[in-house]
């Protein structure tokens, strides 16, 4: 059987793989968070929140994406399973059932803050290990920033 291998070896292509992989986790739950919310939504301000939701859903799909194929083109196996992100994650779960708008939009901004934060740190770690896989992240940051900042508006 054929393998794919990158320009990076060792500790370097390691450390980035486990930074691709935390940060594949996190924007597939968020697909799936935002979703959920996306589904379950009422309240007043049903319509903007219902549509900032399918932003969010876009955003985590696209890069998540690009988060796997990095990974695949440095040699690393992505693991986008359903076992995975559950063992895995690190975000916070919505209740079920209905989701009063407020509490969508406080939850949303808890989640996309401590996505935001752990983007920093991955940032960081890849600063000399990987300047594209770096690239890569301050991209997926750039985009989470700014919905967290469009959901924090709205407290």
């Amino acid at each position: 059987m054929a393998t794919i291998t990158g320009p990076l070896s060792g500790d370097a292509r390691n450390k980035v793989a486990d930074v691709l992989q935390s940060t594949l986790v996190d924007l597939v739950d968020l697909s799936l968070i935002a979703k959920q919310a996306h589904w379950n939504l009422i309240g007043s301000h049903f319509r903007p929140i219902h549509l900032q939701l399918d932003e969010v859903t876009e955003l985590a799909r696209r890069h998540m994406d690009t988060i796997a194929e990095r990974s695949v083109a440095l040699g690393a196996n992505p693991d986008g399973r359903a076992a995975t992100i559950a063992k895995s994650t690190k975000l916070a779960q919505p209740e079920s059932g209905w989701l009063e708008d407020g509490k969508v939009v406080a939850t949303m901004t808890d989640i996309l803050d401590s996505i935001s934060k752990r983007m920093y740190e991955r940032i960081e770690a890849t600063d000399e290990a990987d300047k594209v896989s770096q690239d890569l992240l301050i991209a997926v940051a750039q985009d989470i920033d700014k919905q967290h900042w469009m959901f924090q508006a709205q407290r």
